[in-house]
């Protein structure tokens, strides 16, 4: 139909609809009155967007009318041709029905076919078979000299003869086993040209890698004739499944050997590569694992470059090789794994099999990794023996490292009593081999560690920090069985300040040095409760060390600080000064000590100093007789206060509130002997008490008596009224009298007499 003259049917429903969505439109479109000025305009707009859909929808129904005449078309076309078809099997069918008969009158023809095929096979092999012994000594000669391509066609011509023989015997009377043996026993040399030809090939496979080298045209004619066999093998199993009739020695299945050959042949390559044992080389690892690594890698480029050249493509040489290759370092190094291997060779192993063997030096080599995806190769060792094979080693290394930590403070403590000097660093603070010793022995063993993997680096650093602790505190003991030692004999050793200063000095280092090994080997460097405890054993080791230095400066002072606070002192003595003059040349030895241990062990013995020379006032050694001697005495103290005070401003090079606090003490106490009015003593006191609340009834007990002119009463007063006006100690400064005791003969004597006075004052 002409689209033009297409009807559409109506539908009133519709029209409806239509005429009520144009009634909106248009209303929507004159809204405003200025609108309908382009009444015309929209009329013109709505006429041929009608226009463009009624054109839009005929060209639609036109498609699908050709559509519709087109699919008819076709299917009176199948309809003619399957009228065709039956036509044809119906004549077919006609046609088999009538030649039944004619194939079954054929019969006999068909038995003379087959007897025709048996005589032209005998005719055909009947040269074959009166030369059988010329030609089997022929292709024995060729054998000899090696010349297999041309005995394996020579070989192939008697097994073909034989079995062709065989076969029609066998399809003429295949239960006459008579004749099938007198076949098979006149070609019996046959088989023994078979097996000397495979022992020549597997001999060529065996040597592959030089024969590929030197002449690989003889590698092909081996590959070449195992290929001939493979066919051969597949058209007699053929055959069998047909005719039920192999030929003996079928399948050769020289392919699957020749494979079992090439895997013994690289299995005893890998296996004959170690050249040494342990009792001639203790290196015999290492050289073992490079031999093997060189002939692997020498081995796989060679396949790539010149064997794969020499095999059928769909053989996959160089895979079938690598995986030869990787089998065989696989049962090589499972097998050194299950030896009793010691710490290094453990590592040798594991750092060979983790790192090197799948890195640019093996497996990973720029001439190899274009053939294959090394990520997707197994390991060469389970994880599990991996494992067994670290567990191992940290046992070993555990047990090691404390003998070589023992064995290094032994040689250590041999040093501190030589009669010269320890070495000094190049700052000139004395110190010993002993950290340079220990932290070296750990650097290369974390190096050989890190060469496994990085979580095992860690665990092994983590295991030394162990081991450290532990041999700080023997380190320790061994300090102070060192002082206890110099105490007995204080000449022996000559040098024990010295080397009680590098002993201190060592703590810092090795301080320095595991801060060192963290940062370089730990990914997570925050604090552990293993360093923790070291810290606090190396700060105690240091401590000790500033405290038997301290007590023997004080073990020379001590007779001079018995002569302080005595009438010797009063009427002169240089007592402080020799002190002064003592501490001032030890600190020049101690300067030798590295900060911060040298800042605290000056305060220590500043603070040492003034608290001996307090105590010596409490100890009473003097009590003065008059103002004179009281004022004497105190300016004396004062004096001698300034001179430590100078002294120890001249140690620390700083003057801080704390070093003249210290020495201020002295000072305070002097104040009190110095005041010559006995009305204003409380205030004098009160003042000390407020500035040292630290200080003690028995302590002020004490200055009173050596004072001498506070009577009974006095004190009695002045102790009741601090005690109900006592300040609170807050703890915010050092304390000096807390450490001071008094004589307890002194104290009770005291008590009493306080007693006493108390008794007279209640009556």
């Amino acid at each position: 139909p002409n689209p033009d003259q297409v009807c559409f049917p109506t539908f009133p429903e519709t029209n409806r609809e239509a005429v009520a969505t144009a009634v909106q439109r248009v209303a929507g479109m004159l809204q405003r009155s200025d609108q309908l000025d382009k009444v015309e305009q929209y009329r013109r707009r709505e006429a041929r967007k009608k226009a463009s859909v009624e054109a839009r929808l005929k060209a639609a129904i036109q498609s699908q009318l050709d559509g519709v005449r087109t699919g008819l078309s076709q299917l009176h076309n199948a309809l003619r041709d399957v009228k065709d078809i039956q036509n044809s099997l119906a004549d077919v069918s006609k046609d088999w029905r009538q030649s039944i008969n004619t194939i079954e009158n054929l019969k006999d023809v068909k038995d003379a076919v087959v007897q025709h095929s048996q005589l032209a096979s005998a005719v055909e092999n009947l040269k074959n078979i009166f030369s059988v012994p010329e030609i089997v000594a022929d292709t024995q000669v060729l054998i000899e000299q090696a010349e297999l391509l041309e005995a394996h066609r020579k070989l192939m011509d008697l097994e073909c003869s034989r079995d062709d023989l065989m076969y029609e015997q066998y399809r003429m009377d295949s239960k006459n086993t008579h004749d099938m043996n007198l076949i098979r026993n006149y070609f019996g040399a046959v088989q023994g040209l078979s097996d000397d030809l495979a022992k020549q090939l597997w001999m060529v496979l065996q040597r592959a890698m030089g024969t590929v080298r030197r002449d690989p045209t003889m590698l092909v004619s081996v590959v070449r004739i195992i290929e001939r066999e493979e066919k051969i093998d597949r058209r007699m199993l053929d055959r069998k499944k047909q005719m039920g009739f192999i030929p003996p020695s079928r399948p050769k299945s020289w392919k699957e050997k020749m494979f079992e050959v090439l895997e013994g042949t690289v299995t005893t390559r890998i296996e004959g590569s170690q050249s040494v044992t342990r009792e001639a080389d203790k290196m015999w690892m290492v050289r073992l694992l490079e031999i093997t690594r060189k002939y692997v890698l020498d081995d796989l480029i060679v396949v790539k470059n010149l064997m794969v050249q020499c095999f059928p493509p769909h053989y996959n040489t160089f895979d079938r090789f690598l995986k030869l290759y990787h089998n065989a370092v696989s049962m090589r190094v499972q097998e050194l794994a299950a030896e009793d291997l010691e710490a290094n060779e453990i590592v040798s192993l594991l750092t060979w099999v983790l790192n090197t063997y799948k890195s640019v030096e093996m497996m990973g080599h720029p001439d190899l990794v274009t053939e294959y995806d090394i990520h997707l190769m197994d390991p060469l060792l389970p994880q599990k023996v991996v494992d067994e094979l670290l567990s191992k080693y940290v046992q070993t290394f555990t047990s090691n490292i404390t003998g070589w930590l023992r064995k290094a403070l032994e040689t250590d403590k041999k040093d501190w009593f030589k009669e010269t000097e320890p070495e000094a660093d190049q700052d000139g603070y004395y110190q010993t081999t002993l950290p340079a010793i220990v932290f070296q022995m750990f650097e290369q063993n974390l190096q050989v560690a890190a060469q496994i993997d990085e979580t095992f680096k860690e665990e092994v650093l983590k295991l030394c920090l162990k081991q450290m602790n532990s041999f700080l505190i023997r380190y320790r003991e061994e300090a102070i069985a060192y002082k206890e030692d110099h105490l007995r004999d204080r000449q022996l050793p000559q040098c024990y300040v010295q080397y009680m200063i590098a002993i201190i000095n060592n703590c810092h280092t090795f301080k320095e040095s595991i801060n060192s090994l963290k940062k370089k080997y730990l990914k997570c460097t925050e604090p552990t409760q293993n360093d923790a405890a070291i810290e606090r054993t190396l700060n105690d080791v240091a401590k000790d060390g500033c405290q038997f230095l301290l007590d023997e400066v004080f073990l020379d002072l001590e007779h001079h600080l018995s002569e302080l606070l005595t009438r010797k002192w009063l009427t002169g003595t240089h007592a402080v000064d020799t002190i002064c003059v003592t501490v001032e040349d030890y600190f020049n030895d101690f300067a030798k000590i590295k900060k911060p241990f040298n800042t605290e062990m000056t305060s220590e013995a500043h603070r040492r100093v003034v608290v001996e020379y307090i105590k010596a006032v409490m100890q009473k050694r003097i009590t003065f007789k008059n103002a004179d001697e009281r004022r004497e005495g105190a300016d004396r103290m004062i004096k001698e206060a300034e001179q430590f005070k100078f002294l120890f401003r001249k140690l620390t090079a700083v003057s801080g509130e704390e070093t003249d606090r210290l020495c201020d003490a002295i000072a305070a106490i002097a104040e009190v002997f110095k005041l010559t009015d006995p009305t204003l003593l409380y205030l004098e006191v009160s003042t000390l008490v407020s500035k040292y609340p630290d200080i003690r009834e028995e302590h002020i007990v004490a200055l009173l008596a050596v004072r001498g002119d506070a009577s009974r009463e006095m004190k009695q007063m002045i102790i009741e009224t601090l005690n109900q006006n006592k300040p609170s100690y807050a703890g915010n400064t050092q304390p000096i009298f807390k450490d001071i005791t008094i004589p307890t003969v002194t104290m009770t004597s005291m008590s009493s007499s306080m007693a006493a006075t108390a008794n007279k004052l209640l009556k």
